[in-house]
């Protein structure tokens, strides 16, 4: 028996509060224009939303809770319910919480209940991975509708104290470059009109004797005295692997699949000025960019989401698309080819 196609069927997407520009950040920490324009021609990226305020430090937003909306979204597009669902697979690199597991306090929240569910701990490919695990189990003819969310809280690294002026470029990055977010896809064995087919997933660990390039600790009671920021980011490594890396995922993507040409690209999204980079280096003459990361910030594990809610609005018939992402905390090649049936 053939194993029955995939489709995305709908998205849904969420982001806390109002976006926060860099003139805001500017402000907020008290730096000179000189700081403002540094992040817009390095860093590329005009605005995020956090899920901290930033003047009373109050935490708006959990991730459980912009989960739940994205999720809801997506079932609102789909017409359908939580009773649909029979899997939740879950990306994320930053839970709530050790326990429970974020996907299952997203999953209690939507009543969802006596069905499988996963969550995946990774940085930028998590979701990715997490689509990979739903497409696969529902591959297999046990089970027709996945929900599969992907999301990121990185402001709860974001230490409010500490001086810009301080700070080196490594501690600098990340927190001008991420914003929060989450994203909530549908899957569905079923045949539906305008749901792309899920013709390739891609995820592949790379990072054998490599040093990471994103380091985000996590301090209990025994090693809350440990010093040093609880996030960094080697930038120069991520600035010269992610490109190779991307196109060495096109190229395998494009061979295996047999599509020399594509309609749609959804480039890495790390930032403004890296992914511009990205995306000419991998010169896809003809395919059309879906990019979100100059406007929302690098969401991580909720980037892809906000893609894909653009793709479905976009294609047509017999459109292909492909979607790259790279995890540089050990260095993860993800890809996806999504493909329009008539």
């Amino acid at each position: 028996m053939d194993a029955p196609d995939v489709r995305l069927v709908a998205v849904g997407t969420a982001l806390p509060g109002p976006p926060v520009d860099n003139a805001a950040l500017a402000k907020r920490f008290g730096v000179d224009e000189i700081w403002e324009q540094w992040v817009d021609a390095f860093i590329g990226t005009r605005q995020r939303h956090f899920s901290v305020d930033l003047d009373s430090g109050e935490v708006r937003y959990r991730l459980a809770d912009l989960g739940r909306i994205a999720a809801e979204r997506a079932f609102a597009t789909a017409g359908l319910s939580p009773g649909d669902v029979d899997l939740v697979v879950m990306g994320t690199s930053s839970p709530d919480q050790l326990m429970p597991a974020t996907v299952n306090v997203i999953a209690d929240q939507l009543g969802i209940n006596g069905v499988p569910s996963f969550q995946l701990q990774s940085g930028c490919t998590g979701a990715f991975q997490a689509l990979d695990v739903a497409h696969q189990m529902l591959s297999t003819g046990r089970h027709r509708t996945a929900l599969v969310l992907g999301g990121d809280v990185c402001t709860k690294h974001l230490d409010l104290t500490l001086d810009p002026k301080d700070l080196t470029p490594a501690e600098l990055v990340p927190g001008v470059m991420f914003g929060d977010g989450a994203g909530a896809a549908l899957l569905s064995t079923e045949p539906r009109a305008g749901a792309p087919t899920i013709r390739r997933i891609l995820v592949r660990l790379t990072g054998l004797d490599r040093e990471p390039g994103h380091v985000v600790d996590w301090y209990g009671p025994a090693d809350h005295h440990a010093s040093g920021p609880a996030t960094s980011e080697d930038y120069k490594a991520i600035e010269e692997s992610v490109p190779t890396m991307a196109a060495e995922i096109l190229g395998e993507l494009q061979d295996e699949l047999d599509w020399p040409d594509l309609d749609y690209l959804l480039p890495p999204q790390l930032s403004g000025r890296m992914t511009a980079r990205i995306v000419e280096s991998l010169g896809v003459p003809g395919a059309r960019e879906i990019s979100c990361v100059t406007s929302t910030g690098n969401t991580g594990n909720a980037l892809p989401f906000f893609q894909f809610e653009q793709l479905l609005a976009r294609m047509a018939p017999h459109d292909r698309a492909l979607g790259i992402a790279v995890e540089s905390s050990k260095w993860i090649k993800g890809g996806i080819a999504l493909e329009m049936t008539a």
